[in-house]
């Protein structure tokens, strides 16, 4: 029997709708992971799903309505109950805010290609040196557990006005907890890659060592305000909630940190240091994404109006000025901004910025060096005030030398005002979020950060 291919089933909906215009969109998504714990792999597996969403959209008096309806389907009869749900939701819809003429007439020039699958065969390096890796922690009175994944994403988007756009991405990720035989101590590492190539399982191992090492020796520390190094995985935590909060709809309505007060968006001000640079950029050697806008749904931050738009190069802060903030169509209207749509990855780069994590600890005469974040969650949208726990980690600095562990904290910071106070900046390095990275937003590069006075509200009895 013939197989029916995603551009078979966009093809297959375009021609079976009966609203005005019509929008698919396919992704073929496969994903291959392994898991371990006690120093040994305990699962493994391969998945495959078909993910589909149909975006119909039906002119009436007032303007023009859309019904978003999504789904599974692998056959056309499945895709025209999708396409039959989404018309009628479009018929029963008010017009809706964001309408815009849909983006027409752009071909990718391999949209004819077939979908890139994984497999469990992109481990065929890193899972041997993860073996040799449980031999040599358990020698040494080590205990690993981790997870590693790997997704490859191929989406298709078609339309009624002619747009016919492929991107295949790669995703993936590795973090490994070691503990102590008696299971007082726990470190973390973790990263993320594109294919597992660059993933050294016995490296992985030597930093957890390394780190369950300073552990040997435990000082017991007050809240209070500390000389604190955040390594790049927490200011990846930290400047994606800056990211997901900078809606240009709600700073015009005067909802969050980059209102300004009195009305408007606070674009133009200087709300870092000289030299900070937060962007995105859809080429960005190591980090690429989607060169044009995927939405299946409308909101604040996204309109499925604007589907296909090509995405570029955005500075959302240039050398410390807000420069852009997450702009659809019809919120850049409201702004008289540019339009300006969420790109899937993001930088942080610090002009002047140089040398490691541990670059930074030398300079530290008595802090902290953190590990990671965890429980992060807003407090105060006007600041963008966040709160949540440090975890698997903090170590006690002390003339420039790592000197034991400490315990953890519940913190209480803004990202948005550490971009001002932080006193020196690592190289720009890819990082990954141990907050969010997992299922959410993987593809950041971010460097180590000093501030002189972070803030540790309360100390938390989590390990």
């Amino acid at each position: 029997m013939a197989t029916t291919t995603p551009q078979d089933l966009v093809e297959h909906a375009l021609a079976a709708t009966g609203a005005d215009e019509c929008l698919v969109i396919v992704r073929d998504r496969t994903s291959a992971n392994l898991r371990w714990a006690g120093n040994t792999l305990t699962t493994n597996g391969v998945m495959h799903g078909l993910d589909v969403t149909v975006v119909s959209f039906v002119r009436q008096a007032g303007g023009t309505s859309a019904g978003s309806v999504s789904g599974s389907a692998t056959d056309p009869a499945q895709m025209s109950a999708l396409v039959a749900a989404a018309d009628a939701a479009a018929r029963a819809a008010e017009p809706a805010e964001d309408a815009a003429e849909l983006v027409r007439d752009r071909t990718s020039p391999d949209w004819a290609d077939e979908p890139v699958r994984t497999g469990i065969g992109v481990y065929d390096a890193f899972a041997p040196a993860l073996g040799e890796a449980f031999g040599r922690a358990g020698a040494a009175g080590r205990v690993l557990y981790g997870f590693v994944n790997h997704e490859l994403t191929t989406t298709y988007l078609g339309s009624t006005t002619g747009l016919r756009l492929r991107h295949v991405q790669p995703t993936g990720h590795y973090g490994c907890t070691g503990k102590t035989s008696d299971l007082t101590q726990s470190a973390w590492v973790g990263g993320a890659t594109r294919d597992f190539a660059d993933v050294d399982a016995l490296a992985m191992d030597a930093e957890l060592e390394q780190r369950l090492g300073w552990g040997k020796r435990r000082v017991d520390l007050p809240a209070g305000r500390y000389d604190t190094v955040l390594p790049p995985s927490a200011v990846a935590d930290l400047m994606i909630d800056a990211y997901w909060y900078a809606g240009a709809r709600v700073a015009h309505e005067g909802q969050s940190v980059y209102s300004r007060r009195g009305g408007g968006t606070r674009v133009g001000e200087r709300i870092a240091r000289e030299g900070v640079h937060l962007l995105s950029d859809p080429a960005y050697p190591g980090l690429e994404c989607s060169p044009f806008v995927v939405a299946s749904s409308s909101g604040n931050e996204s309109s499925v109006f604007d589907n296909g738009l090509p995405l570029g190069r955005t500075d959302w802060v240039r050398d410390g000025e807000l420069t852009a903030l997450l702009q659809t169509r019809h919120s850049a209207a409201m702004t008289a901004l540019p339009v300006t749509p969420a790109v899937d990855n993001l930088v942080l780069d610090v002009d002047g910025g140089a040398g490691s994590t541990q670059d930074l600890v030398a300079g530290v005469e008595r802090g902290l060096l953190l590990t990671c974040l965890w429980y992060i969650r807003e407090v105060d949208p006007q600041t963008l005030l966040l709160t949540g726990l440090t975890r698997d980690g903090v170590y006690l600095v002390e003339g420039g030398e790592i000197t034991g562990a400490v315990n953890n904290f519940r913190w209480n910071e803004s990202p948005v005002d550490l971009l001002r106070r932080f006193t020196h900046a690592g190289a720009t390095v890819p990082s990954f979020s141990r907050e969010w990275g997992d299922d959410y937003f993987s593809r950041t590069a971010t460097p180590a950060l000093r501030v002189p006075d972070f803030n540790m509200s309360s100390v938390s009895q989590a390990m």
